[in-house]
């Protein structure tokens, strides 16, 4: 290296920058100098630039260093742009009421090394950004400030978060976590940029005082430092136009080189949380990604996954689909491929499985398409046999070249570590889709896959450009979370094994599906073809009536109850509502939990009956509504549920639509297939329904019985736990059975409201607060009240159901006397659910918070539920203690 006051220059994404004292020790304490610094921001560019892009940055700037904790460096806040500022930094004027400031956009990784090049180490913007001509939109994204104070750290603030998260998913705006790399957590939630500043401030500052009033034991909104001991302050004012906050990914100007990073929910919950330093937030991206890409997935949608179109120096042609791999890698550092070409679209059809031992040893696996290597990457590697599935997750694509690439990638570059060929061959594409690829590899004789074998891939959730990310033709597909499936494959290449004996008489069949329903109908149909036109196995019976069926109900319970010597499948479960569907000649009835008639209240799923291989079957799934990242949302199904005027119907199934999620299959073809053993349903299921209907109507993958890997990937996907099912085991209809077993990530708990008392405040007049109880042998027992959770809609809609069950007398068997002072008293019929922290000794629920009225539930299906252990202890608590 040169000397520490040597000027260099060099070029980032074809922009020349000077850069000097590159050896400078910025942060003391831990020796991190400017030249850390710059590659630091250099490599982290992808993810930080979707969030600073158009916005105004505000810079702190620590010239001679941060200093120490007892001997502070000097801090200059800067706005303006100074003179020797350079030409190519995107700038905007900002007119105040006595003067006009100029402030840079970071639009591009060569901006982002100019700060680092001026010890700029944090950049702060505001909730709006410009437009393309410097007019100042409206902000696209809410934000909150929980910052502790005297007496609490993060622990506190990670409550106050969850009780925030709680009323912003019911407002149908999901929120993503950062460490601030300071004191506490921000949270942030996306806006469709209709609403002013000031709007918004209102409504965050609203939010921070009901939270106060509910919980004025741990939260503050008050700015006074003397109201903040022992407390959180939500901040709700950085929402102000004129207010700014740290930007995701920057460095803090702490005596240690802080981050401000965008974790997860499940990350919050670790007993073990602190603020992480910018090494560790380097070797954490590699395999993480951005959990908060969706925030900002508009700038994803038009300039590249990860930001990668601010990565350049603004030529088009540079942004091509190798351009992404470029942004990560130093030809003259790695040994890897870097073409400086863009990549020529051809037919190809060759393969490659890279072992890589990394900072986790994962397997890489590629396939030549359109021009380079579609890649994702497979922690646990290709699956072994066709009863579970392993989570494969999308990277970048890589050039043709990366095929043969063996050796070793320099420590400090990005994937560092030792790459091996696995196997690799050439492969016979059966299907490319955006969310599904089916193809038959054959490897090399001595590879790792044995010979020839059929994968299937399938996206379980959608990457930052949603689901109208990517393309079939062109073969570009949105980074995302998939799973990698082993098919038993049938075509002319496929390797029978004796064991597999003749054609699985479960398998569906274009024309119809054969079942083994009865000994006799397996008899029959166990020398059927799959390639057969048709199926006289099963006859073309009408399906049962609709409502006939009622679903099979699982136990809570916790891992101890999986540890036993049976085998089990594990599904993901889904946030939504039971239902039974019934496709009979073209027709569907949607049938819900109790046996009501809703199927008018989604007709968005009445295309199912196109995707059935059957003339009639019965179905077993959830409804759900998907939220923008494509997580189910009970709040967003709640305003579904209890719609019956077609017009208010038809709009909300174009604003807010549903989606099927199948599991299981009843019925086909008249025939009842109940007492055949889950695994042979579960596989007459995946082939009964059409490819095509992986839209509205889906079938989510199963795992195979690790349920340590089946819980990290329901955690990772953000949804509500695994359903754990012994794969012998019978569909016993209407029961709750130990065969199904549900864990949850959150406690949740079912009830029944028994009264309501009056608020006060802003709910003056309205409902305050629910009184809950569960029914028991002696009757209904109180379990609590229940005052947070309602949006102003969800307080309307059930004054008008309690005003109609209105009573004067208690149905609780017993009453604390300060609730029975002014409480309203309602006949039990309405269930609810709700999410609590813990129960107390006198058996209440602490902290609950309603997530929603069950119209699928009736008072009798309501019981208690135990913790959750999701941590594998055994305690229940979920923590790992």
């Amino acid at each position: 290296m040169a000397a520490a006051s040597d000027k260099q220059i060099v070029t980032v994404d074809g922009h020349r920058l000077p850069v000097t004292n590159l050896g400078k020790v910025l942060y003391p304490e831990t020796g991190t100098t400017k030249a850390d610094v710059l590659d630091y921001y250099t490599r982290v560019a992808p993810l930080l630039l979707p969030h600073s892009a158009w916005r105004p940055a505000t810079r702190k700037r620590w010239v001679h260093g941060v200093g120490t904790e007892d001997a502070p460096g000097q801090m200059f806040f800067q706005k303006d742009l100074g003179d020797g500022t350079p030409d190519w930094v995107k700038r905007f004027e900002i007119e105040h009421s006595d003067h006009t400031n100029t402030y840079p956009v970071v639009n591009d990784r060569a901006t982002l090394a100019w700060l680092a090049q001026i010890a700029a180490l944090e950049i702060h913007v505001p909730q709006w950004r410009f437009g393309p001509r410097g007019a100042r939109k409206n902000p696209d994204r809410m934000v909150f400030d929980l910052d502790p104070g005297d007496g609490v750290g993060l622990p506190e603030c990670v409550e106050a978060a969850r009780l925030c998260r709680e009323i912003l998913d019911d407002m149908g705006m999901p929120a993503f976590p950062v460490t601030s790399g300071s004191k506490g957590i921000h949270l942030y939630a996306s806006l469709d940029g209709k609403q002013t500043s000031d709007q918004v401030s209102q409504v965050a500052h609203e939010l921070a005082r009901a939270l106060e009033a509910d919980h004025p034991d741990l939260v503050v909104s008050d700015m006074k430092k003397a109201l903040r001991v022992g407390k959180v302050l939500l901040d709700w004012s950085q929402n102000n136009g004129a207010k700014t906050t740290i930007a995701p990914y920057s460095l803090r100007g702490r005596a240690r080189p802080t981050v401000a990073v965008p974790r997860t929910w499940e990350e919050l919950e670790s007993p073990e949380l602190r603020h992480l330093e910018y090494d560790e937030v380097l070797d954490r991206i590699e395999s993480t990604g951005d959990p908060m890409a969706a925030i900002d997935g508009d700038l994803v949608g038009e300039f590249g996954e990860g930001g990668a179109g601010y990565l350049g120096a603004g030529d088009e042609s540079q942004r091509d689909r190798l351009h992404i791999y470029r942004s990560k890698r130093d030809a003259a550092i790695t040994s890897e491929p870097v073409p400086a070409e863009s990549p020529v679209d051809r037919e190809g059809n060759s393969f490659v499985i890279q072992e890589h031992h990394a900072s986790r040893l994962h397997w890489d696996f590629r396939l030549e398409h359109a021009g380079v290597l579609v890649s994702w990457a497979l922690p646990k590697g290709v699956p072994t046999d066709t009863k579970g599935n392993h989570l494969a997750v999308q990277t970048e694509d890589h050039p043709l070249e990366y095929g043969s690439f063996e050796g070793s990638i320099p420590a400090g570059e990005y994937g560092a570590g030792e790459v091996t060929i696995w196997d690799a061959g050439t492969y016979e594409l059966e299907k490319w889709r955006k969310d599904e690829v089916i193809a038959r590899l054959t490897g090399r004789p001595d590879g790792g896959l044995g010979g020839t074998v059929k994968l299937a891939l399938i996206r379980t959730s959608a990457g930052p450009g949603g689901e109208d990310g990517g393309d079939e033709n062109s073969g570009t597909i949105p980074k995302s979370s998939w799973l990698i499936h082993r098919m038993k494959d049938t075509g002319a290449h496929a390797e029978h094994h004796a064991d597999e004996g003749t054609a699985d008489a479960s398998r569906s069949k274009a024309g119809g599906a054969s079942t083994k329903a009865s000994a006799s109908t397996a008899e029959s149909s166990s020398s059927t073809s799959d390639d057969s036109d048709s199926d006289d196995s099963a006859p073309d019976a009408p399906a049962s009536a609709p409502g006939t069926y009622k679903p099979m109900l699982a136990t809570a319970g916790t891992r101890t109850d999986l540890r036993s010597s049976k085998e089990w499948s594990l599904e993901m479960k889904w946030d939504g509502i039971r239902a039974i569907v019934t496709v009979d000649d073209g027709a569907v009835t949607i049938t819900s939990r109790n046996g009501h008639d809703i199927t008018k209240r989604y007709p968005e799923l009445l295309d199912a009956a196109e995707g059935v291989h059957a003339t009639s079957a019965v179905l077993d799934g959830e409804i759900v509504a998907l939220d923008g990242s494509g997580v189910p949302s009970f709040g967003l199904l709640q305003q579904r549920m209890n719609l019956d005027k077609a017009a208010e119907i038809e709009r909300a199934a174009t604003k807010n639509p549903a989606t099927l999620m199948l599991f299981d299959v009843l019925e086909v073809n008249g025939v009842s297939i109940v007492d055949q053993p889950y695994r042979e349903r579960r596989d007459l299921l995946e082939r009964l329904i059409a490819d095509d209907q992986r839209g509205r109507v889906r079938v989510p993958p199963a795992f195979d019985g690790q349920i340590d890997d089946a819980v990290e990937t329901s955690r990772r996907l953000k949804l509500e736990g695994v359903v754990a099912k012994i794969v012998d085991s019978r569909y016993d209809p209407g029961r709750r059975s130990d065969d199904w077993v549900k864990l949850k990530h959150q406690k949740t708990q079912e009830v029944v409201v028994g009264g309501w008392r009056p608020g006060n405040g802003g709910r003056s007049g309205q409902i305050g607060s629910l009184l809950v109880g569960i029914p028991g042998e002696d009757g209904l027992t109180y379990v609590g009240r229940v005052g947070t959770g309602f949006s102003q809609a969800d307080l309307a809609a059930i004054g008008k159901r309690l005003d109609a069950l209105e009573r004067k007398t208690s149905p609780f068997i017993e009453v604390p006397s300060d609730v029975m002072r002014d409480a309203h008293w309602v006949t039990p019929k309405v269930v609810g659910e709700v999410t609590f922290g813990d129960w107390t000794d006198s058996g209440h629920l602490r902290h609950p918070s309603w997530r929603g009225v069950r119209v699928d539930k009736t008072p009798e299906d309501v019981v208690r539920e135990p913790n959750p252990d999701l941590d594998g202890d055994g305690d229940g608590d979920g923590d790992g203690d």
